[in-house]
């Protein structure tokens, strides 16, 4: 594995490959307020051992991305798709199939819209519809509460700061699995080392654009699959069989039990599915 960052629409966009370029490609695309180190580099090199080419890459405001001052979101949806094809495009990659967590998920579908020429396959985890959906079930209030105690937060305590990190991973545990509380405790105190700003991780809680893209899911075309938990707090499974419905020939894998994660005790599970999926 390799990182290396790069030059991308004016920004700086921090990747890391694993496995041989010359297999099929994963291009895996992180959800909101986490980087790309939540795609574990052992789920990482396990998926690469199954003769792919995987890359991960910190989104704008995350990691060692640039990072825009808390507070300004400096870019759209549309930017954060555009950036995942520079990415493949530092790589020298053609096509590739994406994987999207939760906003990454949503991330993936605009781009297979917008690119379909590059996109040959999604799997959306722990996901949903990108469009506006007042007729599905929202955030559980519990995780907006949580979070509304950042503003109040000492950054400066790195140990509070882990604590809370660690609580807030926590909250998306589903019932599935116990939390992994080493696991956990491990990234976040990567992802506080790695940070250029770390609070800028909340503007992805204010990012929008591509709007105009409402409405027109059911045009994608590639093979699509969703991953989802029945006890997903942030987009609950609703979300996921909605999206299901939406594209054409997808395919839904429930996991019964799990939250809005990846745990590593689905981590079996979950590879073998995006293996095959991406082996068509």
């Amino acid at each position: 594995m390799s990182e290396k960052t790069t030059r991308i629409n004016g920004v700086d966009i921090c990747s890391e490959s694993f496995g041989l370029p010359e297999h099929p490609c994963i291009l895996l695309i992180m959800g909101a307020m986490a980087s790309m180190i939540w795609w574990d580099s052992e789920f990482c090199s396990r998926l690469a051992s199954r003769n792919r080419f995987v890359i991960r890459y910190d989104n704008r405001d995350v990691g060692r991305s640039t990072c825009s001052p808390p507070g300004e979101t400096l870019y759209t949806m549309h930017d954060l798709t555009d950036d995942a094809i520079g990415v493949l495009d530092s790589y020298g990659i053609l096509k590739a199939h994406f994987v999207g967590l939760s906003l990454g998920g949503m991330i993936a579908q605009i781009a297979a819209l917008k690119y379909p020429g590059r996109v040959l396959s999604v799997t959306a985890i722990s996901s949903g519809v990108f469009d506006d959906r007042p007729d599905l079930p929202g955030t559980d209030p519990k995780i907006l509460s949580y979070h509304s105690r950042a503003a109040q937060l000492d950054w400066n305590n790195r140990e509070m700061v882990l604590e809370y990190m660690i609580g807030g991973w926590e909250l998306l545990n589903g019932s599935r699995h116990p939390f992994d509380y080493q696991q956990a405790r491990r990234l976040s105190e990567a992802e506080i080392s790695r940070a250029n700003s770390l609070k800028s991780m909340f503007n992805h809680a204010l990012l929008a654009g591509a709007e105009e893209l409402y409405g027109t899911i059911g045009r994608v075309s590639q093979p699509f699959l969703v991953i989802h938990g029945t006890e997903d707090p942030v987009l609950p499974y609703a979300h996921g069989k909605a999206l299901a419905e939406a594209v054409q020939n997808s395919r839904l894998l429930t996991l019964e039990g799990a939250g809005h994660e990846l745990h590593r005790n689905d981590w079996d599970t979950v590879i073998e599915a995006i293996v095959e999926h991406t082996g068509r």
